[in-house]
């Protein structure tokens, strides 16, 4: 939890005891969770933890680029890894999976007239765990 510590402070964040498990939980599983599957993973090692809290504990490490969040139609999910990357999301079991490209970037005549700030890249399709279920 030091190293935690000491990136929360990096960032400019107070690393309380809440805020280290959520950064925590996100770095150790790298399923692209929503607020509710966080919420529910830690809600026993953190009692008094609630919703809002992971809300806005996510949108505090969203603000210091710690966290990237994905739109997806139905959902919103958390990724820590912010380096540029698409994600692929299968259809059948709604895994969101890594895509080690980086994302397309705009031509020069778009590029004067517009501030990118992100770029979200999603594939979708089934992937090879679901294929060899069929």
């Amino acid at each position: 939890m030091e190293n935690i510590q000491n990136l929360l402070s990096h960032h400019q964040i107070k690393p309380s005891y809440t805020r280290m498990v959520i950064f925590r939980y996100l770095r150790d599983n790298h399923t692209h969770p929503t607020v509710d599957e966080i919420y529910q993973a830690l809600a026993e090692e953190l009692p008094t933890l609630s919703k809002t809290t992971v809300y806005n504990t996510l949108k505090l490490f969203i603000d210091h680029h710690l966290v990237r969040e994905i739109n997806l139609k139905e959902q919103k999910r958390y990724d820590v890894v912010t380096t540029p990357h698409a994600h692929f999301k299968c259809d059948r079991c709604d895994e969101l999976y890594d895509v080690e490209i980086a994302p397309p970037s705009l031509d020069e005549k778009s590029s004067e007239l517009f501030v990118v700030r992100d770029v979200q890249l999603l594939y979708h399709g089934v992937c090879r765990k679901c294929q060899k279920t069929t």
